[in-house]
């Protein structure tokens, strides 16, 4: 953005490198390292004068304190209990003191004028703090009456969206913005208190000027999911050099998505002993939320978005606005597949009026949560019964002692994709084939690539729960095997096949299986546009000299259950209406008197039309 003219700041209250804070301070003024700017070195972030006024203040106590220090255990009898403490914060002072002496040697105030122009400007910008709020450094007591019982709490004494708030109302706001809170609006785990209030305030000064709320994309991420389960896999790349781990299409490089063992055995067990290969990520699921006009409503996007996506939307964006070509070099091929650029949010805003929520008064809401810590513990504990834990991993989500997803459905944005999964014993019966395939015949250039996860349960060539990644670009389909003598048993196989929106195939049986084919294909109209329904095509044909008894059983979506007689060599074709189900399915097909053999496939139609998010998750199926 610097080198294309484009204008962009990131706002905080005060950096996390150290400025003096002391006690509380940091938590409330600070910016929790999480303006990552700080740790590339063409920033400067050493520059910040704060930082070299702190080092000096230090470089000043520090021998005082070590010097009390030594004083203090100079005076302790030989044996006392104390002197184990103080001898270990005299290491500490020291070795503070021989850090903030390095740091004086190297960082001098003066040597940021001697930066480029261009240098000082990516530094102005990246670290641009409330130094104009006169208190912005300053904690304040808030006292407040608690039922009876007066409470009092440290709380900042400015603003602490102060430069934020003042480009808003000046019309400075730059084209692109991070706003970066202190720790205890983070709503990180180790600090989940007062983040809603933050929010708050971010969305009620946007939105004070019509003008710059009417084109303004707000984005809120976070980096961690709290230690929530996470029920959906995340999708990882195949190694980049070893058979048996999947496979990509040809183009996508996938070694710097993946730390081989060589790599850690580089390392010297630095900075621990860390001896496995693993792909880097994707990671578990967080949260993101995108507030705008072309936004509104409450609606879910259900498309596999990482921290790049951000880059990739400000790359479309960027693009589109200057008319440039604006490319993030960064961001690998595999990631750019996988991972979506945002723009499937946003629908058309046609002027509708936008009444604003209710925000939030700081003072009011912080001393709502303060009193939280005041509140008696839970004790109502009680030990669960046999039978109660029995119905609990029967049916967990039917327990009222479990937790509850909230119901409902939400409206659910349209995605870019057409996604399918199948498979069969090849020609011998040795092995059973699949195919992954990511169309683009539906949504052509706008058709989005997929990532697929395939799990063998129980095990496979020993290993218990074996797993393979996959992806294939929008409009290619990749293959692969696997042999049923590496199965438990060397008979039996069994695969999961998971992919995005809700995308899952499962696939059991032997080499016994019926000789018989299926399609699962998507509906198309019968008239000239050819578009989608929404509902599915099942077709089915009998490869075999015997007559098959063809069970269709659905697991969840009320799309009834169905049983078809197939004759020899014939063929049938069924409809699967999704109409109440807003275009989710999940269904098996099977073959009487066969009971190994299972093919089930579930997830949802994509249209190009907007849907509905889960009804069998929101709880609104009867």
């Amino acid at each position: 953005m610097e080198d294309n003219g484009i204008s962009w700041k990131c706002y905080q209250n005060e950096v996390a490198i150290d400025t003096g804070f002391e006690g509380e301070e940091d938590d409330w003024l600070g910016n929790f390292q999480d303006n990552p700017l700080e740790f590339f070195a063409q920033y400067n972030i050493h520059l910040h004068e704060p930082h070299i006024l702190a080092m000096q203040k230090k470089y000043v106590e520090l021998p005082v304190k070590i010097d009390e220090l030594k004083k203090q255990i100079a005076a302790l009898p030989a044996g006392d209990k104390s002197l184990k403490k103080l001898k270990q914060q005299l290491r500490e002072t020291q070795s503070n003191l021989d850090a903030v002496t390095k740091e004086r040697e190297t960082w001098k105030l003066g040597m940021f004028e001697k930066l480029s122009d261009r240098e000082k400007s990516i530094h102005n910008k990246a670290f641009d703090t409330n130094k104009n709020d006169p208190h912005h450094r300053q904690l304040v007591s808030l006292k407040y009456n608690d039922d009876g019982t007066e409470r009092e709490m440290q709380v900042p004494m400015g603003d602490v969206l102060h430069q934020f708030r003042d480009d808003v109302k000046s019309g400075n706001l730059p084209t692109v913005s991070w706003v970066t809170a202190p720790t205890n609006f983070s709503d990180h785990p180790s600090a989940a208190w007062y983040g809603a209030w933050y929010v708050s305030e971010v969305m009620d000064i946007l939105t004070q000027n019509p003008e710059v709320w009417k084109k303004t994309i707000f984005i809120l991420t976070y980096d961690e999911n709290d230690g929530y389960f996470d029920h959906v896999p995340p999708f990882v790349a195949p190694h980049s050099h070893k058979t048996g781990t999947g496979k990509v299409s040809n183009g996508i490089d996938t070694r710097v998505e993946f730390v081989t063992l060589e790599q850690e055995l580089e390392r010297k067990d630095f900075p621990e002993k860390y001896d496995r290969e693993s792909s880097i990520g994707l990671g578990y699921r967080v949260p993101m939320v995108i507030a705008s006009p072309w936004s509104k409503g409450g609606w879910v996007n259900s498309e596999v978005f990482d921290h790049t996506s951000t880059l990739q939307f400000l790359e479309t964006f960027l693009n589109k606005k200057t008319g440039k070509s604006i490319k993030e070099t960064n961001i690998s091929d595999w990631r750019r597949t996988v991972c979506g650029d945002l723009t499937s949010v946003f629908r058309p805003y046609n002027g509708e009026e936008i009444p604003n929520p209710a925000f939030l008064s700081k003072d009011k809401f912080v001393e709502g949560i303060h009193k939280a810590k005041f509140k008696k513990l839970p004790d109502d504990f009680k030990v669960l019964t046999a039978d109660e834990i029995v119905e609990i991993n029967k049916a967990p989500h039917l327990s009222h002692y479990m937790p509850k997803q909230e119901s409902g459905i939400k409206p659910s944005c349209a995605l870019p994709y057409q996604l399918y999964a199948d498979g069969k014993l090849n020609r011998d019966k040795g092995s059973f084939e699949l195919s992954f395939t990511a169309g683009n015949e539906i949504f052509g250039k706008n058709a989005s690539g997929a990532p697929f996860s395939v799990y063998a349960p129980g095990k496979y060539l020993q290993e218990n729960v074996r797993t393979w990644a996959y992806t294939a670009i929008a409009g290619d389909t990749l293959t692969d095997a696997w042999p049923l003598k590496e199965f438990e048993g060397g008979s039996n196989y069994h695969l999961r096949v998971y992919g995005p929106n809700g995308f899952f195939r499962e696939f059991k049986g032997n080499a016994a299986d019926p000789d018989l084919e299926i399609a699962l294909e998507y509906q198309r109209s019968a008239n000239e546009n050819k578009k989608l329904t929404g509902n599915l095509d099942l077709k089915l044909h009998n490869l075999s000299s015997n007559t098959h008894t063809i069970e269709i059983i659905d697991h969840a979506y009320k799309t009834n259950n169905h049983k078809r007689l197939l004759e020899a060599g014939s063929k049938l074709n069924m409809v699967l209406n999704l109409a109440n189900s807003h275009g989710w399915y999940d269904f098996s097909v099977k073959v009487s008197g066969n009971q190994n053999y299972e093919k089930r496939y579930a997830g949802r139609v994509e249209t190009g039309n907007p849907s509905y998010s889960d009804p069998l998750m929101g709880g609104m199926l009867v």
